[in-house]
């Protein structure tokens, strides 16, 4: 027997807003049936399929007019290689711009896909330590959004330098323990010993 659901009801099984359910059955991307007074009302078990299936991946590749078509190739290329290791279906935004502005409209599609919950997970690449100001921007709205954001890093020597650095955790934190736990065993005997002479 199939469950059907109110638009409300239907909204937050997927997580977003009575208008954007609206905006999706318009557009037919999800079905509805109506009842005799004429009230949306959804089967979950569609819902459900939608759910799993139309989310998206983005990736984002941005580079500025000043850098060459070069660098943005290998970005698109380092997320293209991360989806298809881990069987994601991507759809890439390139973004060749300069600043912020209201004319970038690489920027607005992925700020709309992301408000308008289309978006699962977002695909970012960086080589420098700290984001620029758009990718912070972007994270953000991510945050407030539930969208699970993967940060991967353009550069092969950054790539292994970060491997190095978390295979050198790997080993100093239980040789610290290790230390540590000597350290209080000695400790132990040397005050198990001053006890006796005393």
């Amino acid at each position: 027997m199939a469950v059907l659901l109110t638009i409300k009801q239907a909204a937050e099984f997927l997580g977003v807003s009575p208008k954007t359910i609206r905006r999706w059955e318009k557009a037919g991307k999800i079905k509805s049936f109506r009842t005799e007074g004429g009230h949306r009302r959804f089967d979950r078990e569609d819902l459900l399929k939608y759910k799993s299936s139309e989310l998206l991946t983005v990736g984002y590749a941005r580079t500025h007019k000043k850098k060459s078509e070069k660098h943005l190739q290998k970005q698109i290329s380092c997320i293209k290689n991360y989806c298809k290791h881990y069987e994601f279906n991507c759809e890439i935004i390139e973004d060749v711009c300069s600043d912020i502005n209201s004319k970038n409209r690489e920027l607005q599609e992925l700020i709309r896909l992301i408000c308008n919950q289309q978006v699962k997970r977002l695909i970012l690449t960086h080589q420098d330590k700290l984001l620029n100001p758009v990718d912070n921007l972007i994270i953000t709205i991510c945050y407030m959004f539930k969208v699970e954001v993967i940060i991967l890093y353009a550069s092969e020597e950054e790539m292994i330098k970060e491997s190095l650095i978390e295979d050198f955790k790997d080993i100093i934190v239980p040789l610290k323990h290790h230390c540590d736990y000597k350290d209080n065993q000695t400790n132990d005997k040397v005050l198990h010993t001053r006890e006796k002479i005393i």
